[in-house]
């Protein structure tokens, strides 16, 4: 039996979570190093996820895709990143842009732009502003009426995939006396008039995904509304409440990767003509990892499988996002320190888990709101008692 606990599929799920190892293993893998180096995003990489049909496991059959569960894609997201975080991140972030679609698209938004996924036409998801991180509703990008449509101006920024994708969700203020009731989703297709990408971030880790910016400044069709007006918001933090499981799937596969390669340089490495693994010093921790990882696993699947059946999962997928990716920076800050002066310098793969790892503290949510959101359960539970 294995030291860390692994989740069960069917078999359907586990010939799909074999189809990604295999990719993985032989191309997704092999490529992480010099995509972090050159910080070069992975056209190759995402051709090989689409033509697998991997892009669009969410996607309903009727429009072409998989179908899948949220159970299955975080089977796949845990695979990939376990050999290549920026691949990891790139499919989440296709996954985060495809459920307010699923959430909240018409049937004929869902053929176009759903459809469009299975043939590599990416959809990314746009929120995060300048100065409005956590405070989701304090967005000030804005939508007025104008002609059959509305004027969408405002600056969007920390995009994933940002850039490649060709279409955004965008959320604007529609209400500005409404608050977080005023803002309304629009789909915004990349290439239309006075939609302009002028920068990329330069990131710690994740180098191989583009993560931009999106000056917007054009004119949207009324049916680019995504979902009921007024409630852009609430379809926001629902698709959050999915995209928290998924990371936290990223995150575990990123601390399984962090583990393998600590627990293997541990038994190989020696001092004082010993394994440094004989020394508690060094097996305690790793014995930590190993149970820390076993429960972000059992946290996160099961948070899957709750909201693949309609239970409420927010509360629940905010734990395994918080426990899974904090035992992500733990494996991977005990894989440099069993590395030594080697798992600081470049090129080792314990220093580039450990700057992969970090940003999974922070995006869909960080741990700090994920805090925010388990304690609030906590209060209301007890008032109730």
């Amino acid at each position: 039996m294995a030291v860390i606990w692994g989740p069960t599929f069917d078999e359907d799920e586990a010939a799909w979570v074999a189809r990604a190892r295999e990719l993985a293993r032989s191309r997704f893998a092999p490529l992480a190093a010099e995509l972090d180096r050159d910080q070069r995003y992975p056209w190759e990489n995402v051709a090989a996820l689409n033509e697998s049909g991997l892009a669009g496991l969410l996607v309903p059959t009727e429009y072409g895709g998989a179908g899948g569960s949220l159970t299955l894609v975080c089977g796949v997201i845990e695979v990939i990143s376990t050999a290549c975080a920026s691949t990891g991140a790139i499919l989440n972030a296709c996954a985060l842009g495809a459920y307010p679609l699923l959430l909240a698209g018409t049937p004929q938004q869902r053929e176009h732009y759903l459809g469009g996924m299975t043939a590599g036409r990416a959809v990314s998801f746009a929120l995060t502003e300048e100065g409005v991180g956590s405070d989701a509703a304090a967005i000030r990008a804005t939508a007025e009426p104008e002609g059959e449509g509305y004027r969408l101006r405002g600056e969007k920024i920390y995009i994933g995939n940002g850039g490649a994708s060709q279409t955004y969700v965008v959320f604007a203020r529609t209400d500005p006396e409404a608050g977080s009731r005023g803002i309304t989703a629009f789909l915004v297709d990349k290439d239309a008039p006075g939609v302009v990408i002028d920068h990329y971030e330069d990131k710690m880790g994740i180098r191989g995904t583009l993560t931009s910016n999106l000056k917007l400044d054009t004119h949207v069709p009324r049916d680019s509304v995504l979902g009921e007006p007024g409630r852009g918001l609430k379809l926001a933090l629902q698709t959050l409440n999915a995209g928290r499981i998924s990371v936290a799937a990223q995150s575990t596969g990123l601390g399984l990767a962090a583990y393998e390669t600590a627990s293997a340089e541990a038994v190989r490495r020696a001092t004082f003509g010993r394994p440094i693994i004989d020394n508690q010093g060094i097996s305690f921790p790793l014995a930590d990892v190993a149970t820390d990882l076993t429960a972000a696993r059992m946290l996160t699947f099961t948070a899957a499988r709750a909201f693949d059946a309609g239970d409420a999962a927010a509360t629940l997928g905010a734990m395994a996002k918080l426990h899974a990716s904090e035992a992500a920076h733990r494996a991977a800050d005990v894989a440099v320190q069993v590395h030594g002066g080697a798992g600081y310098c470049k090129p080792n793969l314990a220093e580039r888990l450990y700057r992969d790892q970090r940003i999974l503290q922070i995006y869909e949510g960080s741990s700090e709101i994920q805090r925010l959101v388990i304690g609030r359960a906590v209060a209301d539970e007890a008032a109730l008692r």
